[in-house]
């Protein structure tokens, strides 16, 4: 694999190999077989290798993405991907934005910005003040990247080149499946003729048009959304902020919908939206395209058409991300319309769920029914995401004579009426889901505030390490099941207790969080100062709280001075172990 750092990903070809898989006399037995090698298959198989699970990864193809695709990835993925070692490769080839604006016919009505004040809850990018009055970041991560699909996938691609417990293959195709209690057998297509695989566990990443969807007998069902969009990816010299803007309702193109965000390369994709009589070839001609990109940006700005494709999309998921030994991630499992960035996003998030279970079951630390609670909690993720996606669509697109009279009175009431803004939905941008009913949460049994209830992903904050070097909490958490304890003598007496009530059950990394003016006072190691309170005033930390965090930074128990009985319970309760 190339790692040239602006390698042409798009040209990519990667020739298939004969494996030696293909010439055993039965057929030989992998822990993990992933099949789809886009964004969510490649995820799960670097997170997978990370924790020293050999994977099996299958694509019925050699080539990445074509054209921008999904290019919209949220903090909570790069955070992920920070974890996987190619974050900060997304994050410098990416255009950072925190500011949408929209607009009703000819005038902008609101604005917002995903920047917050300093402290609060955190909900993107922070501020927040030093002593010294000078403004600095308090989350690592911007709110969003934009980011070609095609880049995306190749920096993974290459990361996953690295991992020697990687078995990539191209142009490997599922063609048959059959379950048995312990396993499962593949028959595989390839250029050199078919051969079979045993699997532990086989995951589906291959996307909307799921061929292990099909096998298994299992369907998508849901909402089709009656009409049609232009995505038309243009390539220009154009002078505007990295913001996302969207019209209603313009003079250039009236009745209809128009969304315009800036990519790298000097790209900018625009999405118009067409009507449901439209015909999808005649409206990809570039001579169509052409004279709507001219009535946006004018007759004297020149451009060239990267690339361009007319979608329909629905808002669907199968009834069980599980079936038998088969588990479905990403566009196989679910999709959502692309308004609010939630498909890709949250198939990063699917696997992010999944790669700690899978380990932890084949490392014999936990039961099956810690898969079972994969399944659980991403299907409520992908309601909430066809719930809020479905609310933008039928903003945005308005079905009905009635419905299209109270969103333009909404848009008109939001220029001057902050409460009108709240009912406006050009698309309600991704956010990790909480898992509020989660199978492996423990109830609170003490008061707080905030969002970091059980279920909730962890938010970053700035610390200090005890070398003096600055980081943040989310780079400092590792990949395991990690307490955080908050407080000075106190807190470094019940880090040691903790740490013991964990033994034989699953590694328990111990984090003592201490306030600035504890800082020497230090009791435990690793411990992180808190200069500025962000972790505790977003943690509602006082002395002797403690956060249990899963493997994928999702909060599974709190409180304000647990006995190590109370912690063992909780971590055999995030284990599935009953």
């Amino acid at each position: 694999m190339q790692s040239v750092a602006d390698v042409d990903f798009q040209s990519l070809r990667f020739d298939p190999t004969r494996h030696a898989d293909q010439h055993a006399a039965e057929p030989p037995r992998h822990p993990v077989v992933v099949v789809g090698a886009g964004p969510v298959g490649l995820t799960l198989a670097i997170d997978l290798a990370q924790r020293g699970v050999p994977v099996v990864l299958l694509d019925n193809d050699n080539t990445l993405s074509t054209g921008s695709r999904a290019i919209c990835f949220a903090k909570r993925t790069l955070e992920i991907f920070d974890r996987l070692g190619c974050g900060q490769r997304m994050v410098d080839k990416g255009v950072s934005w925190n500011v949408g604006k929209v607009f009703f016919r000819d005038a902008q009505v609101y604005q917002f910005d995903l920047l917050a004040e300093p402290g609060g809850e955190p909900a993107g990018p922070r501020q927040g003040r030093t002593e010294r009055g000078a403004r600095r970041l308090t989350e690592q991560r911007p709110a969003f990247i934009n980011l070609q699909q095609y880049y995306v996938e190749g920096y993974l691609a290459q990361r996953a080149a690295e991992l020697p417990l990687i078995d990539l293959r191209w142009k490997h195709k599922v063609a048959g499946i059959e379950q048995h209690a312990d396993h499962a057998l593949l028959t595989i297509e390839t250029p050199d003729g078919p051969y079979r695989l045993r699997a532990d566990h086989v995951v589906a990443c291959d996307g909307s048009r799921s061929t292990l969807r099909e096998l298994t007998g299992q369907q998508s069902t849901g909402r089709v959304f009656r009409d049609r969009f232009l995505i038309a990816d243009v390539k220009m010299k154009l002078d505007r902020p990295a913001e996302r803007w969207f019209w209603f309702d313009p003079a250039f193109h009236p009745k209809q919908s128009v969304l315009l965000h800036m990519q790298p390369d000097g790209v900018w994709r625009i999405d118009f939206q067409l009507g449901w009589d439209a015909d999808p070839e005649v409206e990809k001609r570039p001579e169509n395209i052409i004279p709507r990109v001219k009535a946006l940006l004018g007759e004297d700005v020149q451009f060239e058409l990267e690339w361009a494709s007319v979608y329909t999309f629905a808002c669907t998921r199968m009834a069980h991300f599980r079936v038998g030994r088969v588990l479905f991630a990403g566009d196989a499992a679910h999709g959502v319309s692309p308004f609010g960035a939630r498909g890709a996003n949250s198939g990063v998030q699917d696997a992010d769920n999944l790669a700690w279970k899978l380990a932890l079951v084949l490392g014999g630390r936990a039961g099956d029914a810690l898969l079972d609670s994969y399944a659980r909690e991403r299907e409520d993720a992908a309601d909430e995401n066809i719930l809020n996606s479905t609310r933008a669509t039928d903003f945005i697109t308005p079905k009905s004579e009635i419905s299209r009279l109270f969103r333009d009175a909404v848009l008109d009431l939001s220029r001057e009426h902050p409460f009108a803004r709240t009912l406006v939905n050009s698309g309600r941008l991704s956010v990790p889901a909480t898992l509020d009913r989660s199978p492996l949460n423990t109830p609170d049994s003490a008061h707080f505030e905030g969002r970091m209830r059980p279920g909730a992903a962890a938010v970053d904050a700035p610390v200090t390490c005890a070398d003096d070097r600055e980081s943040w909490l989310l780079r400092e958490l590792g990949d395991g099941f990690t307490a955080l304890v908050y407080g000075d003598a106190l807190a470094g007496r019940l880090a040691a207790a903790l740490a013991q009530a964990a033994e034989g059950l699953a590694p328990l990394r111990v984090v003592h969080i201490r306030p600035c003016e504890a800082a020497a006072h230090a009791e435990v190691a690793p411990s992180l100062v808190d200069h500025d309170g962000f972790v505790a005033e977003r943690y509602d930390m006082l002395p002797g709280t403690v956060y249990l965090l899963r493997p994928d930074q999702h909060v599974c128990a709190r409180w304000r001075q647990p006995s190590p009985e109370a912690l063992r319970a909780a971590l055999k309760q995030a284990l599935a172990i009953h």
